[in-house]
This record gives C-alpha cells, structure tokens and sequence, in this order.
C-alpha cells in the first residue's frame, strides 16, 4: 500500500492530500529515510512523522485497504 494512503486508512494524517504534502516537503521518514508519498509501506516498516515541533514514531503492525474508526489503532504502535 501506497504511504500517502497509509497515513490516511490508519488516520495518522486525516487526509490523503495532507499526508502527500507532508511527504513532499520531507517531513515523513520511512526507516530513517525521507519517502515519497508513492512509498510501498509493509509490516515492520517504522515512519516518523514531523508535526511542527512534535515527532511522531510508529511501527507498522498491519496493512489493510479499509478499517473502521475504532480498529484504525490496531494498524499501528507507538514507538
């Protein structure tokens, strides 16, 4: 799965449009690398997200296409 859509379906970054700009502009690291938005995401992968002054790290624990609000948790961990 694509990260830009990732971000969304895990709602880590509300929308799709905003998790690409985020990418763009290289606030979004994929196992310590700046990643483009196009960025196949997989289980074990770990993304830092940069929102202003606050870092955000997560480990990838599923990828799945659509979730419910409540279950969206469950695709991610805080590191």
């Amino acid at each position: 799965m694509r990260l830009d859509k990732f971000l969304k379906v895990s709602r880590l970054i509300k929308r799709r449009t905003v998790a690409n700009e985020a990418c763009d502009a290289g606030r979004v690291l994929v196992n310590g690398k700046p990643a483009r938005a196009s960025l196949s995401v997989k289980t074990g992968d770990m993304i830092e997200i940069q929102f202003g002054a606050k870092a955000v790290k997560v480990e990838v624990l599923d990828v799945q296409e659509t979730v419910k609000k409540d279950e969206a948790k469950e695709l991610y961990r805080y590191i």
